[in-house]
Parts: C-alpha cells; sequence; structure tokens
C-alpha cells in the first residue's frame, strides 16, 4: 500500500521554461500553483506591469493553447515534458500602441513580436513599408548613424526584410543595405524606446496587425472561411485574401457572442440585423476563439472608460520616466556633444600637435641642414680664402711671370731689334753682293769677251804667223850653207823678233787677264762663302731663338694658372706670333737671297 501510495503521489515541484522575445528563463514551480502564479512570476522576473496584454501560450497537438490563469498549471493540456516549455508572448494587442503602451519594456516586447510576425510573413507589409520598418529597427539596435563606426556591410548579418520582399525584386543585399541606410542616417537623434515606437506606429496601420485568424464555415456544407478576431472586432475574410474582409463586426456593434461545441453565434447589438453563424471543426479552437473574443471585448470596453488609479499611477510613472529619461536623453545629447566638440578639438589639437611635431621636426631638419651647410660655407669659405691666398700667390707669381715675361719681351724686343738691324745690315749686304756679283759678272763677262776676242786674235796671228812661216822658210833654206837641225820652236819664235814678241805680249796679257779673272772668281766664291756661312749662322741664330721662346712659352703655361694668366697669355702670344711672323719672313727673304 505504502509503495503504490509513493508511486501515485505527484513531486512538489516541476519545472518550466519560459521564453521571451529575447530571453530564456527557467522556473521551479509547485505542484499546486496555477496559471496565474507562474504569469505573475514571469512578470515580476521581467518587470512587466501592463500583464493584460500577455499570456503564455504552449503548443497542443498542431494548434496552440494560452495557459488559463485560474486553473492549475498540471491541470491543463501542457506538454508533460521537464521542463514544461511555454512562451511568453502578447496575446492581446492595443488599437493605440502610443496611448495604451506605457512601459518601455511593454514597448521593446511587442516591438520584438510585431518585427518577428513581419519578417516570418505572419503580417503583409509591402517592400517599401518593410525598407523603412527596417530602418527603424537598425536605428533602435545601432544609435545613430556614423558613417566612420558603420562601414558597408555592417548590416550583413541582420535579418531585416521579408524574403518575398528580397525575391520579388531584383537586387543584391549591398543594394538593399544601402537603401535601408538612407533612411536609417535620417533618423538621428531618436532613442531606442522611441525608434521601437515608431516601428509600432507604422506597423499598427498594416491590415494583418494583430489579428488572430481561424479556418471556418459559415454552414456545414458550405466553403471553408477565415476569421480574424483583433483588437477592433471580429473579421470574415475570404481564404485566399486576409487583407480585406468579407464582413466586419465591430465590437461596438456585437451584443452577444456564444457556441455550442462547434457553432458560433454573433448577435449584433443591433435586433434588426442577422444573427451571424459560423462552425469550427474543433472544439479547442473554439474554446481558444472564445478565450480572444471575451479578452479583446474587454479590453475594448476598458479602453472606453476611465483608467483604473493602478493605470493611471503607471502612466504617471511612465510619463515622469519619460520627462526624466528626456532630460537624461538631452543631458546625454549635451554630453555627447560636447564629448564631440572636446574629442573634436582634441583631434585638432592631435592635429595641430602633430602640425607642430612635424613643424619641429622639418625645423629641427633645416636646422641641421642650415648647420651642415654653414659647416659646409664655412669649410667652403675656407677652402675659398685658401684659394684665394693660392690664387693671390699665383697672381703674384703670376705678376712676376709678367714682369718677367715683358723683360724677356723688352729683351726679345732688343734682341728683334738687333735682329733687324743685323737683317738689314745683312740685306744692304747681300744686296751689295749682289750688285757686286752683278758688277762681277758684268766684268766677267767683259773679260771673257775680250778673252774671247784676244784668242781669236791670238788664233788669227798663230795662223798668220803659220802662213808667213810656210812663205818664208824656202827662201832661209836656199841661202843658207847646209842645212842645219831645225831649231826648236822656242828659237823660231826668238828668231823673229817682231813677231814673237808681239805673241809674247799678247801672251802675257791673256795670262794677266786669266789670273785676274781667277783671281776675281776666287775672290767671289770666298765673298759667296762667306755670306753663305752668315746666312747660316743667321739661321741657326733665328732656330735658337725660336727654340728658346718655346720652352719659354711652355714653362710659363706650365707654371701659370689659367685664371691668374690670362690677361698675359694673349699678347705673349700675339708678340711670339707676330716674332715668329717676322722671323718667318726674313728666313724666306734669306733663302731667297
Amino acid at each position: 500500500m505504502s509503495i503504490l501510495g509513493l508511486k501515485k503521489k505527484q513531486p512538489k515541484t516541476f519545472k518550466v521554461k519560459v521564453i521571451t522575445m529575447d530571453a530564456e528563463m527557467e522556473f521551479s514551480c509547485e505542484v499546486k500553483w496555477k496559471g496565474k502564479d507562474l504569469f505573475d512570476l514571469v512578470c515580476r522576473t521581467v518587470g512587466l506591469r501592463e500583464t493584460w496584454f500577455f499570456g503564455l501560450r504552449y503548443t497542443v497537438k498542431d494548434t496552440y493553447a494560452w495557459l488559463k490563469p485560474d486553473k492549475r498549471v498540471l491541470d491543463q493540456e501542457v506538454p508533460k515534458d521537464s521542463p514544461i516549455t511555454f512562451n511568453f508572448l502578447a496575446k492581446f494587442f492595443p488599437e493605440k500602441v502610443e496611448e495604451e503602451l506605457v512601459q518601455e519594456i511593454t514597448q521593446h516586447l511587442f516591438f520584438l513580436q510585431v518585427k518577428k510576425q513581419i519578417l516570418d510573413e505572419e503580417i503583409f507589409c509591402s517592400p517599401e513599408a518593410s525598407v523603412l520598418l527596417a530602418s527603424y529597427a537598425v536605428q533602435a539596435k545601432y544609435g545613430d548613424y556614423d558613417p566612420n563606426f558603420h562601414k558597408p556591410g555592417f548590416l550583413a548579418q541582420d535579418e531585416l526584410l521579408p524574403k518575398t520582399v528580397v525575391m520579388q525584386y531584383q537586387m543584391t543585399a549591398d543594394m538593399w543595405e544601402e537603401k535601408i541606410t538612407a533612411w536609417y542616417a535620417e533618423h538621428r537623434g531618436l532613442a531606442r524606446d522611441e525608434a521601437e515606437m515608431e516601428y509600432l506606429k507604422i506597423a499598427q496601420d498594416l491590415e494583418m496587425y494583430g489579428v488572430s485568424y481561424f479556418e471556418i464555415t459559415q454552414n456545414k456544407r458550405d466553403t471553408n472561411l477565415l476569421l480574424g478576431v483583433d483588437a477592433q472586432g471580429l473579421h470574415i475574410y475570404s481564404p485566399n485574401s486576409k487583407l480585406t474582409p468579407n464582413k466586419s463586426f465591430p465590437w461596438s456593434g456585437i451584443r452577444n457572442i456564444s457556441y455550442s461545441e462547434k457553432e458560433f453565434t454573433i448577435k449584433p447589438l443591433d435586433k434588426k440585423k442577422d444573427v451571424f453563424k459560423f462552425y469550427s471543426s474543433q472544439l479547442r479552437v473554439n474554446k481558444l476563439i472564445l478565450q480572444l473574443c471575451i479578452g479583446n471585448h474587454d479590453l475594448f470596453m476598458r479602453r472606453r472608460k476611465v483608467d483604473s488609479i493602478e493605470v493611471q499611477q503607471m502612466k504617471a510613472q511612465a510619463k515622469e520616466e519619460k520627462a526624466r529619461k528626456k532630460m537624461e536623453r538631452q543631458i546625454l545629447a549635451r554630453e555627447k556633444q560636447m564629448r564631440e566638440e572636446a574629442e573634436r578639438a582634441k583631434e585638432e589639437m592631435e592635429r595641430r600637435l602633430f602640425q607642430l611635431q612635424d613643424e619641429a621636426r622639418l625645423a629641427n631638419e633645416a636646422l641641421l641642414r642650415s648647420e651642415e651647410t654653414a659647416d659646409l660655407l664655412a669649410e667652403k669659405a675656407q677652402i675659398a680664402e685658401e684659394e684665394a691666398k693660392l690664387l693671390a700667390h699665383k697672381a703674384a707669381e703670376a705678376e712676376q711671370e709678367r714682369q718677367r715675361l715683358e723683360v724677356a719681351a723688352m729683351k726679345t724686343k732688343e734682341e728683334k731689334r738687333l735682329m733687324e738691324q743685323k737683317m738689314r745690315e745683312a740685306e744692304q749686304l747681300a744686296v751689295k753682293l749682289v750688285e757686286q756679283s752683278e758688277r762681277r759678272l758684268k766684268e766677267a763677262d767683259h773679260l771673257k769677251q775680250d778673252l774671247t776676242e784676244a784668242k781669236d786674235a791670238e788664233r788669227r796671228a798663230k795662223q798668220k804667223l803659220l802662213e808667213i812661216t810656210k812663205t818664208t822658210y824656202p827662201l832661209i833654206a836656199a841661202y843658207s850653207a847646209p842645212p842645219a837641225p831645225p831649231a826648236p820652236p822656242e828659237a823660231a819664235d826668238f828668231a823673229c823678233e817682231s813677231p814673237p814678241a808681239r805673241l809674247d805680249f799678247k801672251d802675257s796679257d791673256m795670262k794677266r787677264l786669266s789670273m785676274e779673272i781667277e783671281r776675281e772668281r776666287l775672290e767671289y766664291m770666298e765673298k759667296s762663302k762667306h755670306l753663305q756661312d752668315q746666312l747660316k749662322e743667321l739661321k741657326s741664330e733665328i732656330e735658337s731663338l725660336k727654340l728658346e721662346e718655346q720652352q719659354q712659352q711652355q714653362a710659363s703655361l706650365y707654371n701659370m694658372h689659367s685664371e691668374a694668366r690670362g690677361y698675359i697669355q694673349e699678347p705673349i702670344y700675339i708678340a711670339h706670333s707676330n716674332r715668329n711672323s717676322a722671323y718667318m719672313s726674313q728666313m724666306a727673304y734669306f733663302e731667297e737671297v
């Protein structure tokens, strides 16, 4: 009995896992806890006071259900897993989010849930509205846009658009990011709660916002329809269109809603209108529809009444909190602006510091270069001074050389004058010798002519004498005694006194003339030889002078600096060239002579 009792005994606690839109929590619950106990624990943990919008949802077979607050948790059709998983979600939606959502945590949870429903395409959203909503979501997550921080590609890991919207256009992820960023940049200054509220204000105008859809039939044989339950009332849709209802029943026009098993009945407030009936195939779904209808109707009626003390306190606190946060944001914005200005001033000072450092570095480099330049200039000045001294020394040497050359030039001029005088004397002597030689030649011609005439006379005389001898010789032989031996020619010459005497006289003249001519010739040859010796001596003197001048010129060119002796070289060269030309003309003249 005791063992069976232990088996039937339930544990005192059980584990529960609650998943919110941004966190997961685990609790250990008592067995006797009702749904309200667990729900209140979750709300306290989250810090939520606007509890009437939310509930704990769990999955049952192929549908879902909401945890009932007045019934024990374990007595409901919750999963038997451990831990039991619940989703903490918004069960009812406000008509005007800006007026009804007071707490920031409430706004945040609604924002996350509606954003997920749009991305999961549970709520239809046009591409333009999707891009705008995505820009507010980015503002809520990343804060103000900063091009220096938010580089291209910073949204690559974020899911911001529904897949149907992305597939509808042939645009790359970068192009979508560019469009979102263009809107995102315009939301500068919005805080997170403000951006989330702007997101919800746009989302609440979407046709499928806050609508829970259920499959129904108007009668047992009719085609399927869709029932939509939201904060405004009940709506009937065709199965293919969830945007525009075929018929609507606002909460203000409904007098009663009832169901019996699978049949629902909507009684309008206006008794003249027909009662609307529809059928649902599952009892669990019927209970869920009724639960949603009751909750939405209660909230609808509550909105139209004066707020409770709790809600008024919450709104006052929220207003104060918003004012405080606004003040804090203003202070933060002012501090941020001051910090940005300080950072800009710091950056400017750092930039200025870097600039000054660069200028200082450049100035130091310029100073070093100036010092190096100064040292180099000092060294160059020293070198220039030494060169100046050297040039002065060379200039002095050049001056001495110039004076020496002037003296040499003067000597050369004197030598030239003497040489010219010698040349004139030699020229005069040569003229005289030429004249004498011409005169001697003329005399020699005359003497030769006289000698020729004398020889002709002598030949005629000898011929005549021979003729006379031939005529007188037989007479002499006839009158003489026996002939004597013939006398020699000398004797024959002496035998005839007159003719031989004349012949001897003429021979002596001829000899004398020949001797004089020979003597004159010898004298002429000696004088010519003497003149040639003088010419050779003069030529050798001229050659020696030229060689000496060339050696002097080479020595002066080797020893003197080109800059120092530039003013000396030209007159010396001209003097040498003039002197050489004079010597060459004289040599040409003497060689011609």
